[in-house]
């Protein structure tokens, strides 16, 4: 095909010149290499960030129903807390956070705890106070 009669110059491209050590990048890839040795001497490109894989949070293994010494140690030591939620239920006893909730409203209704304040599925309890009731 000639150039001239299609108007595509740019297809045919002179042959490479082919130079005693390979080109100016094979230089630079020669004195990388040599540099590498010397890597205390200062700068250089830092080695690109790898991506870490996160943090897996463990699995709870909580209980889903009450067993003697939980249920025991919710009567004994939740009504004396300042601040009980279901959280720091589900917490500190390791139950689950359905268990935490039934827990709280059966505290109420023996009037153990007093709840303070409701706001869609978290509610706040304090301990029952002997002078109000």
């Amino acid at each position: 095909v000639s150039t001239q009669s299609t108007g595509l110059a740019f297809l045919s491209m002179p042959p490479k010149k082919d130079d005693k050590k390979g080109g100016k990048s094979k230089q630079i890839q020669a004195s990388k290499a040599a540099g590498k040795g010397a890597s205390s001497s200062g700068g250089g490109k830092a080695k690109k960030k790898k991506w870490s894989k996160g943090k897996v949070k463990e699995k709870l293994a909580n209980l889903v129903v009450f067993d003697k010494p939980t249920y025991d140690k919710l009567l004994k030591e939740v009504p004396s807390y300042k601040l009980i939620t279901p959280s720091i239920i589900s917490d500190r006893l390791k139950v689950n956070g359905s268990l935490a909730r039934r827990a709280l409203r059966h505290l109420e209704d023996k009037g153990l705890v007093k709840r303070v304040a409701r706001h869609g599925a978290q509610s706040i309890y304090t301990r029952a106070t002997a002078g109000k009731d």
